[in-house]
């Protein structure tokens, strides 16, 4: 069935939106959908190619290139319009396939992830589910690099703005946190702590927001 392919990428797209991750680039399927619209298209070419050849002669003896009507041959009419209709769902399918991956990838850059981070994060999910070394494609890659040197170029004019930071106003200016994972030594307003894995500390939520929204340190309730 037509279109069956695309489907699948609605459905990967829908999914992702509710990840934390990015699954695998589905590289065999985008290729199976193009390839389905390359062959759609060379099968309206063959059907419409008789009526782009022939020719008619008017009444005064002038060659008149012949047009398709849809009236004199219904089966090809419906013929192209099915082919045409299915090409523009794949095509859409795509589209809307991409375009998830890509606002996923944009709202991860926002949200303070590293560009290492991301590919490192999507590595993983890789091997989880059996793929590649990276569920990123060449092109989301090259994409993701550009894109985090724009987003920082942007926020370097204001340098004494986060940008990334949540737009709410803190409830409390101290909070309780765990470490996940190791971060290495980091300074605040009241001197350098070193956050170790497992370990507690209760700081001031505007020093280590970006380090909970990179999923180093775990909020406690």
């Amino acid at each position: 069935m037509y279109a069956e392919q695309a489907n699948k990428l609605v459905l990967d797209a829908k999914r992702i939106q509710n990840l934390p991750h990015l699954p695998p680039y589905a590289a065999t399927t985008v290729r199976a959908v193009t390839k389905e619209v390359r062959d759609l298209d060379r099968e309206v070419s063959n059907l419409i190619a008789p009526y782009n050849s022939s020719t008619t002669q008017s009444s005064d003896g002038t060659q008149i290139k012949s047009s398709f009507n849809p009236a004199d041959d219904p089966a090809t009419a419906c013929a192209l319009l099915v082919n045409h209709l299915s090409m523009r769902r794949n095509k859409r399918c795509l589209l809307a396939y991409h375009h998830t991956r890509t606002d996923k990838l944009e709202e991860m850059c926002w949200s303070g992830v590293d560009v290492s981070e991301i590919q490192q994060a999507s590595a993983s999910s890789g091997r989880q589910s059996g793929g590649a070394t990276s569920s990123l494609s060449a092109e989301e890659e090259q994409y993701v690099h550009q894109y985090s040197d724009l987003l920082a170029a942007y926020k370097g004019q204001w340098t004494d703005i986060d940008l990334t930071g949540s737009v709410e106003p803190p409830k409390d200016i101290f909070i309780d946190v765990r470490v996940l994972k190791d971060a290495g030594e980091i300074q605040t307003e009241y001197g350098s702590i070193t956050l170790t894995k497992n370990s507690q500390f209760y700081v001031r939520q505007a020093d280590v927001e970006r380090l909970i929204q990179q999923g180093y340190l775990q909020r406690l309730s």
